[in-house]
């Protein structure tokens, strides 16, 4: 019997996992999609290569490419982009860390509480949770964003239009400042030179601003994994659990197994309490099927796949609010053409946020080509001068809202997309319990119900929907004040980047799932430590460090409650992801 098994090496499972196993757990961490042991010869730079959903090598789906991807019925117009794979979505974010607004904990009392969703808080203080994000903060390590051109443009809006520099990482006010991320800075020949040969570690460290976050990070050149330059958690927790017993005097490495898909939690009734025993599950590649026993199980399989577990797993739902409450930030893009060179394409993908707090945040964001034109198709204002879908609000934007396509859209990428600026426009979205994740009626695949993810525009709250018209009334002005010839408006329909809350914590347990220590309310010694376990939007900022600091929470309510342990985050020390033990660890395990 395992101690611990975790489902998910996403953004959240590998943070309990590692947490745990430098504890001397023993801890099983599990993975259903592949593990990119060697990604510099198993990725490239092609764009197809990478985000294609049918075979790309960051798609939602098994090892081998030549199987298809996992289905997903989608309710409406919308697209799902997350990952499966050890790293999951972390492997193609950007990189962004920004807090969560302190609106959204309870007991906050700000002048502007009524802004936000109080019916769906944090059921803790902002204050508590702070110590978790700064343990999080050291260990990837997050720092102020490296910035260029594209970042300077969006500056000399934000202080066109008046806005004021946020000086620390909490936000209080609206206002401007560089991103916080969890990439390396460049160190020696990296951001002096684009030439390959110039890129290899140790003499290029950090960020070498290839401009290809999205397709993963495998820079600089021969980096050791856990030096490579973003922080996705197959370079950084990963890394850290595996080395658990080389950086902790009672640590134990995490046992990770890859490409094997979580079919069943297994649980039984004991008294009058549902207990979780251990989990079952399919190996992709042989079929050949297992179950192991555990004190604790953890699920971290995502938005949409840890609802999907659940019912598949038969497992209650007496207040029927699993797969509830599903929220995404409701993004919108605003896009700016202008004389000038912006460096859209190049660096760091996005190193300057704008915060509204009460309202959601814009952070610029710069694209390869696929990922650009991607951008500028997807619209529920269908197609500008053409049809509207009923849609094509006006603004500060030129003309009505919608997708361009055709001549338009080729005239404006005929400039080349390195004069091109974009906001992504992030949304304080309301949780909303009719966006769901539930199983679907489609024929159940080898690992049981696909999921269908019904996540509309019209099921949004009145509140979510005039906060995403004023950001992008305030991105489109920034984007003209600073200097934007053009400025377009797409008004995205659901892309589902930032997803959460479909498990969520709560303070009642009307509405929740998770009690306030990331457990089940009805499943004993099941816990949640992912997106979904979110209690809602945040506030407006990405959700990736939130996550990683109540995982962290979570890992270490569990170890007190089962495991007979102490805290550590009021008394310990974190270990920095790059810490040289990890990397002759990594080296001794010839990875």
């Amino acid at each position: 019997m395992r101690d611990v098994i975790v489902i998910g090496a996403g953004g959240g499972g590998p943070v309990v996992a590692a947490e745990l196993a430098g504890r001397g757990l023993d801890v099983l961490l599990l993975e259903a999609g592949p593990r990119h042991a060697d990604p510099r010869s198993q990725w490239s730079h092609a764009e197809n290569d990478a985000n294609n959903p049918t075979d790309g090598y960051l798609r939602f789906g098994p090892q081998d490419r030549r199987k298809p991807g996992w289905f997903r019925e989608w309710a409406s117009n919308l697209y799902a982009w997350q990952l499966a794979g050890v790293g999951g979505t972390t492997a193609h974010y950007f990189g962004n860390c920004p807090r969560p607004y302190p609106g959204v904990f309870q007991g906050y009392s700000g002048p502007d509480a009524a802004a936000y969703d109080r019916e769906h808080e944090f059921p803790f203080s902002y204050d508590e949770f702070v110590p978790y994000l700064e343990w999080v903060e050291a260990t990837l390590p997050v720092q102020t964003a490296a910035m260029g051109t594209k970042e300077a443009i969006t500056f000399r809006g934000c202080e066109n239009v008046g806005l004021s520099v946020q000086t620390s990482r909490t936000t209080t006010s609206v206002s401007f400042r560089p991103q916080q991320n969890a990439i390396l800075q460049p160190g020696g020949n990296a951001g002096r030179t684009d030439r390959t040969d110039l890129l290899t570690y140790p003499a290029a460290t950090g960020c070498t601003f290839c401009g290809h976050c999205f397709q993963g990070c495998y820079a600089p050149v021969r980096a050791p994994r856990n030096l490579v330059a973003k922080r996705s958690t197959d370079n950084s927790y990963v890394p850290l659990g595996l080395a658990a017993d080389a950086v902790r005097p009672s640590g134990k490495p995490v046992k990770l197994i890859a490409d094997s898909f979580a079919t069943s939690i297994n649980s039984e009734q004991r008294g009058n309490e549902v207990v979780a025993t251990g989990v079952s599950w399919r190996n992709n590649t042989t079929g050949a099927q297992f179950t192991e026993d555990a004190l604790v199980v953890v699920l971290a399989g995502g938005a949409t796949e840890s609802p999907r577990l659940w019912f598949n797993s038969g497992l209650p739902n007496p207040n029927d609010w699993v797969g509830r409450g599903h929220t995404d930030h409701f993004l919108d893009w605003v896009v700016g053409s202008f004389d000038e060179y912006t460096g859209n394409s190049k660096g760091a993908n996005s190193a300057a946020r704008v915060d509204f707090p009460g309202h959601g945040g814009i952070e610029n964001v710069g694209l390869t080509p696929a990922i650009q034109a991607f951008s500028m198709c997807l619209s529920d204002s269908g197609v500008r001068g053409v049809y509207d879908n009923g849609r094509g609000p006006f603004g500060p934007w030129d003309g009505p809202a919608g997708r361009l396509v055709g001549h338009e859209l080729m005239d404006l990428l005929a400039g080349g997309i390195d004069n091109l600026l974009n906001f992504l426009v992030i949304t304080d979205d309301h949780v909303e319990p009719r966006n769901r994740i539930t199983p679907s009626l489609f024929p159940a695949d080898e690992n049981g119900a696909p999921a269908k993810i019904d996540v509309a525009r019209r099921q949004r709250k009145s509140q979510t929907l005039a906060n995403r018209e004023f950001m992008a009334w305030r991105a489109a002005e920034i984007m003209r004040a600073a200097g934007a010839k053009k400025v377009y408006r797409m008004d995205w329909a659901p892309l589902l980047l930032h997803v959460h809350s479909s498990m969520r914590m709560g303070t009642s347990p009307v509405n929740s799932v998770l009690d306030a220590n990331g457990e089940a309310r009805w499943v004993k010694r099941l816990f949640i430590a992912d997106n979904s376990a979110l209690p809602n939007s945040l506030g407006g900022p990405n959700p990736t460090l939130s996550t990683q600091a109540l995982a962290t929470r979570t890992a270490e309510r569990m170890f007190q409650t089962y495991f007979g342990g102490d805290s550590w985050v009021d008394k310990e020390a974190p270990i920095v992801t790059t810490d040289p033990r990890i990397t002759a660890r990594l080296a001794e395990l010839g990875l």
